[in-house]
């Protein structure tokens, strides 16, 4: 009922069902007016690179550490402790990290003008609220690589090496191992996973708002920004963006659906 009820309201808001101005009639306009937007398609363009970056380069690191954990050495125990230990830790405790660290008059730029690097903190290279996300998608990195990596981790485990040392046998090479045995059998954890990050950085609120510039703003900060704003008239918008949102990440559901049935069926 809450769930339900909410989206409800807000898809009525979205259609301009606003009794609180006097609005009670349903129209198009709040679809019309966002589409109609160049502030509207920018941040929906820095709001998809956001997302396929930080997924990508959190899936392919993912991987890599996931593999590299699976062998036995000295100590795995310990290192596999440390790999998992910022899962629990909340983004916005992340986010507040990356920005002590690396903005223009955090710790990094500091220690980077009295090494004599640079005469100026502000000379340090723009790493947060910068023009290409990085802070955001260092932040995602950080914390979603330990996500697809446990969940990478546990299923070679599960499967253990009698796939690969039988290909190996017949005369595998390690790429072609990897290849043909190790990655058609992950993959649809690989995808499970990945498909969860993309559907949180392209929605995620506190993250973009923290580390992202005013302009263009992440789809959710914009969104946010046209809710509370003082005009009451600009709420359809928002609504019309949010459940823009939740659109976004529903076709994303959908197509794990469609590939993980293709998966299974290969």
């Amino acid at each position: 009922m809450l769930f339900g009820g909410g989206l409800l309201l807000a898809l009525a808001q979205s259609f301009g069902y606003l009794p609180i101005i006097g609005k009670t009639d349903f129209s198009l306009v709040a679809w019309q007016s966002i589409f109609q937007q160049t502030e509207f398609w920018q941040s929906l363009g820095l709001t998809l690179w956001i997302g396929f970056a930080s997924t990508v380069l959190s899936t392919v690191l993912a991987i890599v550490c996931a593999l590299l954990l699976r062998r036995q050495f000295r100590g795995k125990k310990a290192v596999t402790f440390l790999f998992q230990l910022n899962i629990p830790i909340p983004h916005i405790v992340g986010a507040i990290g990356i920005l002590l660290l690396f903005s223009q008059s955090g710790l990094l730029a500091r220690l980077a003008n009295l090494a004599g690097m640079i005469n100026d903190p502000a000379q340090f290279p723009a790493l947060v609220n910068d023009r290409y996300a990085i802070g955001i998608i260092a932040e995602y990195i950080w914390k979603e690589t330990c996500f697809i990596g446990t969940i990478v981790l546990a299923t070679l485990q599960s499967v253990g090496e009698d796939y690969e040392n039988a290909a190996a046998s017949l005369g595998a090479t390690r790429w072609q191992r990897f290849r043909y045995v190790t990655l058609p059998l992950i993959m649809p954890s690989v995808l499970t996973a990945s498909i969860l990050v993309f559907a949180f950085a392209f929605g995620a609120f506190e993250i973009p708002f923290l580390l992202g510039r005013r302009f263009p703003s992440a789809l959710s900060v914009l969104a946010w920004r046209s809710y509370t704003d003082t005009n009451l008239a600009l709420r359809p918008e928002a609504m019309a963006m949010s459940l823009f949102i939740a659109l976004v990440s529903t076709g994303m559901i959908l197509l794990y659906m469609t590939l993980s049935r293709k998966l299974v069926r290969q």
